[in-house]
């Protein structure tokens, strides 16, 4: 007699577990994944985590170039501001002008070049004025106009002739400037030489106001 609750055979059980949709699946280093990926918070902070370090590296990159273009810059080329009369009309006070510092790397000085350099009364501050004699010449002033070596000099840039008279012998190691405004400068008719050691650079053009910007008048060359 086949009895009612008899147990069916192995083979019809069904033995399939029976996982809950929502439930996380251990993974072997115990961590829940839904699926095979992380879950999607951790990759949405991961992600954003990841782009605010590649903000930070450009940044600092960005930073760190032009620090080393901020000082390469300033190791060639100086940006003046003239103060005083002294080169009138060549130069006006508040005008900004451009100097290169290596110009004169190797000497290659020359005669109406525009310098800049150091007062001989206060290391802290800078003249510019204009070169008139060179090493080993001799420099007469003498009735309003500059002799070299017994030569006169043109000088169209100038805003008056000099008032004065002297003469003066140049040394092997430093040059005779003198400001384009003759009469209101103090310069070598005053002070003397300029040591090539206090020299700064020679000034190239002007880069303010805009309606001065351009080469330095009296240049050589120009």
């Amino acid at each position: 007699m086949q009895e009612d609750n008899q147990i069916p055979p192995r083979e019809q059980l069904d033995t399939t577990e029976a996982v809950a949709p929502d439930r996380p699946v251990l993974t072997t280093a115990g961590e829940p994944q839904h699926g095979q990926g992380l879950p999607q918070e951790a990759e949405e902070s991961r992600s954003r985590f990841s782009g605010v370090a590649r903000f930070a590296l450009d940044l600092l990159e960005t930073l760190a170039l032009s620090l080393v273009l901020f000082l390469a810059i300033n190791a060639v080329i100086a940006r003046i501001r003239v103060e005083s009369i002294s080169m009138e009309p060549t130069l006006y006070p508040g005008e900004f002008i451009v100097v290169n510092k290596l110009a004169y790397h190797s000497g290659g000085y020359q005669r109406r070049d525009v310098i800049v350099f150091k007062s001989p009364n206060d290391p802290h501050q800078q003249y510019i004025k204009r070169v008139i004699g060179l090493p080993g010449e001799k420099v007469v002033i003498s009735g309003g106009k500059v002799y070299i070596n017994g030569n006169p000099l043109e000088e169209p840039y100038i805003m008056s002739p000099p008032a004065y008279n002297e003469k003066w012998d140049v040394p092997q190691d430093s040059l005779f400037v003198l400001g384009d405004n003759r009469n209101r400068s103090s310069d070598s008719h005053v002070w003397g030489m300029v040591p090539f050691t206090d020299i700064i650079g020679k000034a190239l053009f002007i880069y303010w106001p805009f309606n001065r910007m351009g080469a330095i008048p009296g240049l050589p060359g120009s």
